[in-house]
């Protein structure tokens, strides 16, 4: 899962352009919204796509579940786990 939780880090660091912030610098239990990393609605739209693109998801954009599975790298990592199993 740790493997996994990298290679969302780097997928959010390269789709959401966030210069000077590394892989070390997200937590994987930190909020992704708000505190934590800062990020926005329209960042979640290109996380999204770009989390479609490499890994065949689908997401309701206005989905409850679809927002806890954005709160964290971590919840993200079990989501693609999950729908890779």
């Amino acid at each position: 899962m740790q493997a996994l939780e990298s290679e969302i880090k780097q997928l959010i660091i390269s789709a959401l352009s966030l210069e000077g912030v590394s892989e070390n610098d997200i937590d994987a239990s930190a909020p992704l919204f708000g505190e934590g990393l800062g990020l926005d609605s329209i960042d979640a739209l290109e996380l999204g796509l770009a989390l479609q693109k490499r890994y065949g998801l689908t997401l309701a954009a206005d989905s409850q579940e679809t927002r806890q599975h954005f709160s964290s790298v971590g919840a993200l990592a079990k989501l693609v786990a999950a729908q890779q199993a």
